[in-house]
């Protein structure tokens, strides 16, 4: 088997949106990776479902790998013909070791490439309300490690009396030393300066100070790594650039628990709204559209054509166009669940009729009676595990009812359980996302959580488990996002 290629990539800080688009397009090209805690697990939602996974610690002075295992590791991988990916905070050559790694490759002569990743010493203090550089006030800044400072060959005099904005890095539990040092070495003792934990993710804490009393407030504080200490009178910005902290959502780490492609619309929105998104995809799709196949004669025969679900618009359509079948053969009039299946039904150059008010079976059968008429024919393309509740009601009513089903829902994976440890908020959006992320991560985890569900149906489904939980008053994305706004 021939060589592969590594990519060692930057992942930025912490906040998913901080990745570029070249990273992204790396990440869907391995087959192998490997990325550290700092990377965090959002990047996982970019890889390919067949991609083996590698976690390899990093933490402060407990290392789940050594530097020199994951050399080996990185070299072994390519060697085997994969395509690696090796996922670092930051950026990899910034205090990230990314050059020891690809001097390994080097020697081993194995291709690789280096993405570029924002760095935190910039992004963090951003997202702090903290410039690096300022006119007039700051000309320069000055990076430099913090991790056991009392070992390193930094010029105390020299950067005491620099003029620009000294940032120091993995600097937690040198803080007191860097402080120490800097003011015998002339730096005034009143200088502002900043902490920043976890920068750029819901668990961002910030304290300002003076470099005399920093080291003791934060302490107090109860801050811990990772955390970035800045100097300099840029630091007096923090509260006039304080963008981020200002927005609504900040602060909250918000699970979604829907399939990946129901996902992105929710994501999105808490994104912008200053939440950090964790994505477990507790349900994964199994189309089996070929069932529309016994039924694709008489579509033309049925008075309503009812949808239940986003997927079953794009399993339907999907077949549809596969076999070529002209959709102007269809006479009948379109109906959906809701605004998201609605909207996925116009993509499609149909504009439906019959929209429920409610994301629920009921809400769709109560537009439905408003229509049907005894031995209207009705053909429903859902999901085998969707409640039989709007066929029988149907039924109940004089019609004739064809299901097919079209897709299934399975239990997701769990790349990393480690991913669920920082949540704060739990949003589910269907009775089968309750019961998948109940085993995918234990009863009693999710219990810890606070719980949104998106209506009744759902709600009930918690309630098998006694999970107490809150219900957006209307049974939408909008609706939920107003639930987390108004309590958070």
């Amino acid at each position: 088997m021939g060589k592969g290629k590594v990519y060692l990539i930057g992942a930025g800080p912490g906040d998913e949106g901080l990745l570029t688009l070249e990273s992204v397009k790396k990440l869907k090209e391995c087959n192998v990776v490997m990325y550290d805690r700092l990377a965090g697990t959002e990047v996982l939602n970019y890889l390919n479902e067949n991609c083996s996974i590698y976690y390899c610690g990093k933490e402060p002075d407990c290392h789940y790998k050594t530097q020199d295992e994951i050399n080996k590791m990185l070299a072994e991988f390519a060697k085997q013909g994969n395509i690696v990916g090796r996922i670092k905070g930051g950026d990899p050559y910034v205090f990230g070791r990314g050059g020891e790694e690809a001097l390994e490759l080097s020697k081993e002569n194995i291709e690789f490439e280096v993405v570029p990743g924002i760095t935190s010493p910039i992004a963090v203090l951003n997202y702090a309300g903290i410039p690096v550089t300022h006119r007039s006030i700051a000309q320069s800044f000055h990076v430099f490690t913090g991790r056991s400072a009392e070992k390193l060959n930094i010029d105390w005099k020299a950067a005491a009396n620099i003029s620009g904005t000294l940032i120091f890095m993995m600097s937690f539990g040198s803080m007191d030393i860097i402080s120490k040092k800097l003011i015998e070495n002339g730096l005034n003792e009143d200088t502002p300066c900043a902490v920043v934990m976890s920068g750029t993710t819901s668990k961002q804490r910030k304290i300002i100070s003076t470099l005399k009393d920093i080291y003791l407030k934060s302490k107090a504080e109860g801050l811990h790594s990772p955390c970035i200490f800045v100097i300099g009178e840029v630091v007096k910005f923090s509260d006039k650039f304080n963008w981020y902290e200002k927005k609504p959502l900040f602060g909250k780490n918000i699970c979604i628990t829907r399939a990946k492609n129901q996902s992105q619309e929710m994501r999105n929105k808490l994104l912008q709204l200053g939440a950090q998104v964790t994505e477990i995809h507790s349900i994964k799709i199994n189309y089996t559209s070929e069932n529309l196949l016994k039924y694709i004669d008489k579509l033309h025969e049925y008075d309503y054509i009812v949808f239940t679900s986003v997927n079953g618009v794009n399993s339907f359509f999907d077949r549809l166009l596969q076999e070529n079948y002209d959709i102007r053969n269809i006479r009948g009039k379109f109906a959906a669940i809701g605004p998201a299946t609605e909207r996925e039904i116009k993509k499609r150059g149909i504009i439906p009729q019959i929209i429920a008010k409610e994301f629920v079976a009921e809400s769709l059968f109560r537009e439905l009676k408003n229509f049907i008429k005894k031995g209207d024919r009705v053909f429903i393309p859902r999901s085998k595990n969707s409640r039989p509740y709007l066929k029988e009601a149907l039924r109940n009513e004089g019609c004739i009812v064809d299901e097919c089903y079209t897709y299934e829902t399975l239990t997701g994976d769990l790349p990393d359980k480690r991913c669920f440890e920082d949540v704060d908020i739990v949003v589910f959006t269907s009775p089968t996302t309750v019961k998948n992320m109940i085993k995918l991560v234990g009863l009693p985890v999710v219990a810890g959580k606070r719980i949104i569900a998106i209506g009744p149906i759902t709600g009930r489904e918690l309630e098998k488990y006694d999970l107490k939980y809150e219900m957006s008053e209307n049974y939408t994305t909008d609706g939920i996002i107003g639930k987390l706004i108004v309590k958070s």
